[in-house]
């Protein structure tokens, strides 16, 4: 066969739904297609964690360095991913843009995998691919917070974290190429140190199974780690970020401490439908296989020896039980993720056992269903919540905006639409009503902020406010460069192509992610030209940020911005506005 033949078969064959890297490079194709594409997506529960990543972005873009310039509840590199995005693909919608970008990282590790696996089997390669893909092509959380349908953009991180674990347990499973397996290891596990450490850590303790079960050799697990380390260095030296990040973690450890221990009882009742299938799933194989086992324990414990670790350690049962746990441990520190997809492709590889279990229906019966349990529950429902949004939403109305860009490109129900502004009425009309539910410490309803109507008055008031700004940079010719919010979220910087305080936290939740202010914060307060704080409707956590930063904000003079903010202005520039 001449080689241009050869070429034209591989080229069919690569693009070609048949092969699995073809079905991977052709979702890559629909991604790119539809990030390029004006796409409008019904508003979810919690929606305005999405917020976030723009005002990450928008830090990125002004030179700032996460970590080294301001304070943030994970790691670096989601910010980097949106940011880069967002430059490649201006007009995507950012609910499928934060989620798809982790596909930069993820989709060149599992080309890598399916290669591998597909040259011995494409079955196999194909039952790794096509779950990836449904969990990183369809950006939503693998169990429901909220009623109604609606886009998941909370949870991204937590959801591009389980994403890489699902990689790298498909890869210590299923490559035996040391030098691919190595490659993808270093990448993957530098990539969640870089994302959020919990993740990182439950990647460890995988990696460590799989170097004592003797899946990894010592010289590529070396390799990996030298990689590893080597770019962790890099970062270091060139503007001290890994330092600096070891002392975020500390301070999020500390202010978070006293409830950790309840989160594992948390995480276990959260994910319950797949830690007990998982676990009996575990028993029935450690009892299965207990002859195997006992007779591997007893070599060890007669000729101790390394060499004879691995045939005790590399089971599926204990494989399982590994990969349960640190899937266990990663969801105590989430809300919305896509909880526990790590653990497919151990259930794949005890599947591939089933062909040798047909002489005992029993332990075969047992356990396919218990394999079932765990798995399909995952993908049945993350499909089906895609189905739900995307059917649904047939009849919805987009959001009217001015100001929004992107952010703005959601739609809702039309009953919502007229709800809404309602609701911003009625805010801005009694205001001492929703004042005394902060003055005693406590929110209207305890799921508020998750209900839509929430977060498309949380966007309406937005897009109102950015109108009274320049309305009133026009009347006094004034112009304020630095913007922070008084709240959750700070989107109006990018939104109005302004910039970010340095040093001030990012997703700023006062309970959980805002270190008292230093004297770097508190000249960056004092210094902010506008400051915004909410009261559509006012909130205790909002009020609670208003009154850690009060002292830094004392010179600043507050202007009523539209119907749902107070803009507290910079002195210098409010004596301005005074004379004109």
């Amino acid at each position: 066969m001449s080689s241009a033949t050869e070429r034209e078969r591989w080229l069919v064959a690569g693009l070609g739904l048949r092969a699995p890297l073809g079905v991977l490079f052709l979702s890559l194709v629909l991604v790119a297609v539809l990030s390029l594409l004006p796409l409008v997506v019904p508003i979810g529960s919690a929606y305005w964690d999405l917020y976030l990543y723009f005002d990450g972005a928008n830090r990125i873009f002004d030179g700032q360095v996460p970590i080294v310039d301001f304070f943030a509840p994970v790691g670096p590199l989601s910010y980097y991913l949106f940011a880069g995005a967002v430059a490649l693909f201006p007009d995507a919608q950012p609910a499928l843009l934060v989620h798809w970008s982790m596909l930069a990282v993820t989709a060149p590790l599992m080309a890598l995998i399916v290669a591998h696996v597909d040259a011995k089997s494409r079955a196999s390669a194909f039952a790794l691919l096509i779950p990836f893909l449904v969990f990183a092509l369809l950006p939503f959380n693998t169990r429901d917070f909220y009623p109604y349908p609606g886009s998941d953009g909370f949870g991204m991180y937590n959801r591009q974290g389980a994403q890489l674990l699902y990689v790298l347990v498909a890869a210590v499973l299923l490559v035996k190429d040391q030098r691919r397996l190595a490659s993808i290891v270093a990448i993957a596990m530098l990539a969640m140190f870089l994302l959020k450490i919990t993740a990182f850590i439950a990647g460890l303790l995988i990696c460590a199974y799989a170097f004592a079960a003797g899946r990894i050799a010592f010289r590529p697990a070396a390799a990996s780690a030298l990689a590893f380390f080597g770019v962790l260095a890099l970062l270091e030296f060139t503007d001290g970020m890994v330092s600096g990040y070891f002392r975020d973690i500390l301070e999020l450890v500390a202010m978070n401490e006293d409830v950790l221990a309840s989160r594992f009882l948390r995480a276990a009742s959260l994910n319950f439908g797949a830690l007990a299938p998982g676990g009996a799933l575990v028993l029935v194989l450690l009892f299965a296989g207990r002859d195997r086992l006992r007779k591997a324990s007893a070599n060890l414990l007669a000729k101790p020896s390394l060499s004879s670790v691995p045939a005790v350690l590399d089971n599926h049962a204990l494989w399982l039980a590994v990969v349960l746990f640190a899937g266990w441990f990663y969801e105590t520190q989430n809300t919305g993720s896509q909880a526990m997809i790590m653990v497919w492709p151990v259930l794949w590889a005890v599947l591939l056992r089933v062909p040798s279990m047909f002489a005992t229906p029993r332990l075969l019966a047992a356990t396919v269903t218990l394999a079932g349990m765990v798995a399909l529950p995952l993908l049945v429902n993350t499909v089906e919540r895609a189905a739900r949004t995307y059917v649904g939403s047939v009849n919805n109305v987009p959001l009217e905006h001015r100001h929004l860009k992107t952010m703005g490109a959601v739609s809702m129900r039309p009953e919502l639409a007229g709800r809404t502004d309602r609701l911003i009425e009625m805010y801005s009309r009694h205001p001492d009503m929703f004042r005394e539910f902060v003055d005693i410490g406590e929110m209207p309803s305890q799921i508020l902020t998750w209900d839509l109507d929430f977060q498309i008055t949380y966007l309406k008031a937005i897009d109102e406010a950015i109108e009274a700004i320049l309305k009133l940079e026009k009347e006094k010719g004034v112009r304020f460069e630095t913007m922070m919010t008084l709240s959750f979220t700070n989107a109006f910087p990018w939104l109005m192509d302004r910039h970010a305080p340095r040093h001030i936290s990012i997703g700023a939740d006062i309970s959980r992610t805002v270190p008292p202010p230093g004297s770097r914060e508190g000249e960056a307060i004092r210094d902010v030209d506008l400051a915004l704080y909410p009261t559509c409707p006012e909130m205790v956590a909002a009020d609670k940020l208003r009154a850690l930063y009060a002292p830094y904000l004392a010179e600043h003079r507050p202007v009523r911005l539209g119907r749902c903010y107070v803009g507290y202005v910079n002195p210098r520039l409010a004596g301005k506005m005074a004379g004109n």
